[in-house]
């Protein structure tokens, strides 16, 4: 059985910790008190009660980090240490609906000795079907104790595409329609699941062979550029550098359908 490092069994400690709520929730849906933070952006008490709950183990183990939450921001901590970048609830959405597609996602940031910042531990938990998805830079992706490698179909014409599409309020429906009429013509097929910690989680288990999206906050794709990188595949920003986190532009996918999807997704931009 692979053994991860103490910090990883930290992540995984909180996020199953906040699970079991998670999951009473979700079943009883309906009586959920739900409150509007934005357009088409909905905050439910589980999503604040698995926060604080994430936050209180992960703050007991390592008190002096730093942390940034969905919900409750930025917590300094001591400025030498790393960052936990936390989504107590990523697809709050399908959660509202009753659609069982969503995941807690716990990542850690640390300093390049340039100052930039470097993801080197993730972790994308599914409370409901118990899969823990797990990275550390340098040592491969993993779910459970199982190797994840991404997809070696090299050709669009085999690859199914996972994708995030344009809703009230998140990013423009003009430029993803460009790049969705670049890429559909070109694939055997294409998927928005709702959930894109696990859309990458899935890119670096080989169930999608590669995922666009852009205007995706950090807490959403922290963990899941890890995973992919870590399984072998790449992930850029749309003008094919490694920005992402920066533009908020994410084209993840193993090397051969990266290139031609980058190709795709420059060609639809120009036009």
């Amino acid at each position: 059985m692979v053994s991860h490092s103490g910090l990883i069994a930290v992540m995984q400690k909180a996020a199953r910790k906040a699970a079991p709520k998670l999951r009473r929730d979700f079943g009883e849906v309906g009586e959920l008190q739900v409150s509007k933070k934005g357009p088409g952006d909905f905050v439910t008490m589980a999503d604040r009660q698995a926060e604080e709950t994430i936050l209180g183990e992960l703050k007991a183990a390592r008190p002096d980090w730093n942390f940034l939450l969905e919900e409750s921001g930025e917590i300094a901590g001591n400025p030498a240490k790393p960052r936990f970048i936390v989504d107590p609830l990523d697809g709050t959405t399908n959660f509202l609906h009753g659609i069982p597609h969503f995941a807690i996602s716990i990542a850690v940031e640390e300093k390049k000795p340039n100052g930039q910042p470097d993801i080197t531990h993730a972790l994308v938990y599914q409370p409901l079907t118990d899969e823990t998805f797990w990275a550390e830079k340098g040592r491969g992706s993993w779910l459970h104790d199982r190797r994840l490698r991404v997809s070696a179909r090299r050709y669009l014409d085999e690859a199914l595409i996972g994708t995030g599409i344009p809703h009230l309020g998140r990013s423009d429906v003009a430029q993803w329609n460009r790049i969705y009429s670049a890429i559909a013509p070109e694939v055997a097929g294409i998927r928005r699941f709702g959930a894109a910690s696990l859309d990458f989680a899935w890119v670096a288990a080989g169930r999608m062979d590669g995922f666009w999206e852009d205007d995706l906050d950090v807490w959403d794709s922290a963990a899941g550029m890890l995973l992919v990188k870590e399984a072998g595949g790449f992930v850029s920003d749309y003008r094919g550098q490694d920005r992402m986190l920066e533009r908020r532009e994410y084209i993840a996918a193993n090397g051969d359908l990266h290139s031609r999807l980058h190709k795709l997704v420059a060609s639809a931009l120009r036009s």
